[in-house]
């Protein structure tokens, strides 16, 4: 059965973050807990029942890149930061604003991102790196062209230059690359089932203290041109 394309208006560029992250974990990638809260009391709910402290994020198609607008709340502890949180968030005059994502907090120093970008002459190619602010600064990546298996996945993670850091690493567990490399494959295949999707960023993944990945913050572009 062919893939139904995700979106048929073709104004629509990216999905919002929150659903980006309900369309990769349908794909086996491991993704925070969060809540899309449209009220006050809905975003304190939502807060207590993940856990404080926790961030806060305006949720947008049409906002990529949230710090660079302050779009953002961290480390949130208390109801009165949360409300307060909400209404800044809220009254930013968002264009397609879906509501205020409320977030855990993941604990972990490490972070790697995970991609994929339409090739035009490979087709979906799967990027792993060094991740967080990292990315751009060591360029620590790897790339394969889907489809691949879970050793092809292995094979991407030692090509970094950063695969020691996957290990024990001060007082936190080694890193699952188990995990790791499920995730490459179900991106590839994730990849090759929606043609619609021109692009992937999935950043940071973060490897919490017992060695499990968590994304954090992740980004779906379409193409331009969807079909109906």
């Amino acid at each position: 059965m062919q893939a139904q394309p995700l979106f048929k208006k073709r104004f629509l560029q990216s999905l919002s973050e929150h659903q980006s992250k309900l369309l990769l974990a349908e794909w086996g990638i491991p993704c925070c807990k969060e809540e899309l809260a449209k009220t006050r009391k809905q975003a304190i709910d939502a807060a207590l029942r993940i856990g404080l402290p926790v961030a806060m994020k305006a949720c947008s198609p049409t906002l990529p890149h949230k710090t660079q607008l302050n779009a953002l709340r961290l480390d949130l502890k208390t109801e009165d930061e949360i409300t307060k949180a909400y209404d800044q968030l809220s009254n930013m005059g968002i264009e397609n604003l879906e509501g205020i994502l409320v977030q855990e907090m993941v604990q972990g120093n490490r972070e790697l991102v995970l991609g994929m970008v339409r090739d035009p002459q490979f087709g979906a190619a799967i990027m792993l790196g060094l991740g967080g602010v990292m990315t751009e600064v060591f360029e620590d990546i790897a790339f394969r062209a889907a489809p691949f298996d879970q050793t092809e996945a292995l094979d991407m993670v030692d090509q970094l230059s950063c695969a020691k850091m996957l290990g024990p690493f001060r007082g936190q567990e080694s890193a699952s690359l188990n995990s790791i490399a499920n995730c490459l494959v179900g991106l590839g295949e994730l990849g090759l089932a929606r043609p619609e999707i021109r692009e992937i960023d999935i950043n940071p993944v973060k490897i919490d203290t017992r060695g499990n990945l968590v994304a954090v913050d992740a980004l779906v572009v379409l193409e331009e041109k969807l079909h109906a």
